[in-house]
């Protein structure tokens, strides 16, 4: 009987020649930048053969199986585990694909960190490095870059390995393979949800520009600019403060998006002029100032139009040189810093 059907077989003509041909002609057509299921049926010291349906089973190398530093094989996979794999490369001479889990998950992670910066969400890491231009972070699995101008603390930068950060994104570039974040603007934001125009707050001048000075403010910056110093006229602002003075100032502005705080301590001065004449007596008053600009600007906000006083003007003044301040700003206190350490800017996908 068995003899019989071999013979059918022959006769139809139908040989292993035959068979192979047919495999090939029904077998899947498999490219790099697919993605397919596969099951893992051989784990090796540096790798793992995983059945994806090709006539050759397709291999994964360890360096491959996770967007995280793997030192074995089995942290990630498991033997008859079924899961996703990309192609990273064709057939090699020998028929076999190359398969990759790290390029899914840097495409998912990617997509994600887009996600977050879309929605301007505050994350948190650990430092694991630092180098001359700032420190290395890791988001989604992504290796992240944080300016030294973007980092607010006081500590050396070797000594924040270990230490988590709270974080805001400047820059997500998959194209470019960058991904560039900001401490200080994190700090900024958590701090500047506790303040309110009109307070008076207590701050240290850290830095002294021909436009203003930077008053530090439990930690965030603040300008005062030259402008909003006094109503007199003042040729510097190095003629009025030192570095590291104890101010007191009012808020006037807060602009979350942009992270920047706008004070004055003309809108404290009881008089023109007394932050030149008599600092003490604008510091004595300052409270008892500031309560009258709130409630002049709850009157402008209630569409109430009392009449000019001096506060209204350096409003009016504030308002004139929002934009130059705003410019002048972005260069000296929030400066482009990837540009400055562009050479220092590693790619968030280590190769």
């Amino acid at each position: 009987m068995v003899n019989q059907k071999s013979t059918a077989l022959t006769d139809i003509g139908f040989t292993h020649d035959d068979f192979a041909a047919l495999l090939d002609k029904y077998d899947y057509h498999f490219s790099p930048g697919d993605i397919v299921p596969g099951t893992v049926f051989s784990i090796e010291p540096r790798g793992a053969l995983i059945d994806i349906g090709a006539k050759t089973a397709a291999y994964i190398p360890i360096q491959e199986m996770s967007i995280n530093r793997v030192d074995s094989p089995e942290e990630v996979l498991q033997s008859n585990e079924i899961r996703e794999f990309y192609i990273l490369s064709d057939e090699n001479e020998e028929g076999q694909l190359t398969l990759s889990i790290r390029r899914i998950e840097y495409m998912r992670a990617w997509e994600r960190v887009r996600q977050l910066q879309a929605e301007d969400a505050t994350v948190r890491s650990g430092v694991f490095a630092t180098n001359r231009g700032g420190a290395l972070v890791r988001i989604e699995g992504l290796r992240g870059f944080i300016p030294g101008s973007h980092i607010s603390t006081r500590k050396p930068k070797e000594e924040l390995v270990g230490e988590e950060l709270p974080l805001k994104f400047l820059e997500v570039d998959e194209e470019r393979n960058r991904l560039v974040l900001s401490h200080r603007r994190a700090l900024v934001e958590r701090k500047m949800n506790r303040l309110e125009v009109g307070e008076v707050v207590i701050g240290t001048v850290r830095g002294i520009k021909p436009y203003g000075a930077f008053i530090d403010i439990g930690g965030v910056s603040g300008l005062l600019h030259i402008s909003e110093i006094s109503h007199e006229h003042i040729d510097t602002p190095h003629s009025v403060f030192n570095v590291n003075d104890e101010v007191k100032v009012m808020i006037i502005d807060l602009d979350a998006e942009r992270g920047r705080i706008s004070l004055s301590t003309k809108q404290l001065e009881p008089e023109p002029g007394d932050m030149i004449k008599n600092r003490d007596l604008v510091y004595d008053k300052a409270e008892e100032m500031a309560a009258k600009y709130r409630e002049q600007l709850l009157a402008k906000q209630q569409g109430i139009a009392p009449a000019m006083t001096l506060s209204d003007e350096g409003e009016v003044a504030a308002e004139e040189v929002a934009e130059e301040v705003a410019e002048e700003v972005a260069e000296e206190e929030i400066p482009s810093a990837i540009e400055a350490v562009e050479e220092e800017i590693p790619a968030a996908i280590e190769e």
